[in-house]
């Protein structure tokens, strides 16, 4: 289960970074691929400019979803776990050590 949803993390990943890729910059843009700007385009400007916004908010929202139901899959137990529990019982100080035989004659 866990080396499928990492899987279609990644692509998601992936088509995030291509649409992203293919937005309209202030300069130039990867997403007039179909022509120069001519009237044969599939979609206007604004249209293809709202179709990759949406797309990117859903591949977004996508993202989330996946990365918080890894980290409920890569949880090992549902125990609510604390910091004290990996701390070591204190024990009592030790006894100094007392000779066995007495060091006067």
């Amino acid at each position: 289960m866990t080396v499928v949803l990492i899987t279609i993390h990644i692509l998601i990943a992936v088509a995030m970074i291509g649409v992203v890729l293919l937005q309209r910059t202030d300069q130039s843009s990867l997403g007039g691929l179909g022509g120069g700007g001519g009237g044969g385009n599939f979609m206007s400007t604004r249209g293809t400019a709202n179709l990759l916004t949406r797309t990117t908010a859903i591949l977004f929202a996508a993202f989330c979803i996946t990365s918080l139901a890894l980290v409920f899959i890569a949880t090992p137990s549902n125990r609510v776990r604390s910091i004290a529990d990996d701390v070591a019982p204190a024990t009592a100080p030790a006894q100094p050590l007392q000779p066995a035989v007495p060091l006067s004659k």
